[in-house]
């Protein structure tokens, strides 16, 4: 499995989606957490991640995901997952990722209720 991962921040007045690409491991997951931490100083309270390019997160991936939702919910703010496979949703929702983070089938769903 390659560990070659990348991600895009977008941003708008509402909220910045964050777009990864590749394996979710540390390398991913600390790249996720620093785009988040750069935007919740910026003020951005809301956050959709979207995985559709990204088929796997490993156990790192997840305590990072873990530290990003407590710090969003610290912040008063709201974060939301798109584009799951069955089984990161099935795992997301075992570690209880789910009980403070809405899953979304799509960008735009995500985006719809974040507005």
């Amino acid at each position: 499995m390659s560990d070659t991962f990348n991600l895009s921040v977008e941003e708008n007045a509402d909220y910045a989606i964050i777009r990864t690409e590749g394996y979710v491991n540390n390398l991913g997951g600390e790249k996720i957490g620093e785009a988040a931490d750069r935007l919740i100083e910026q003020g951005i309270r809301k956050l959709i991640i979207n995985f559709e390019k990204s088929n796997v997160v490993n156990s790192i991936g997840i305590s990072i995901l873990i530290e990003v939702i407590e710090k969003i919910v610290d912040v008063d703010g709201k974060i939301c997952f798109c584009f799951l496979t069955k089984t990161i949703e099935k795992t997301f929702n075992i570690m209880g990722l789910t009980q403070y983070a809405d899953i979304y089938e799509t960008e735009a769903d995500a985006m719809a209720n974040m507005a």
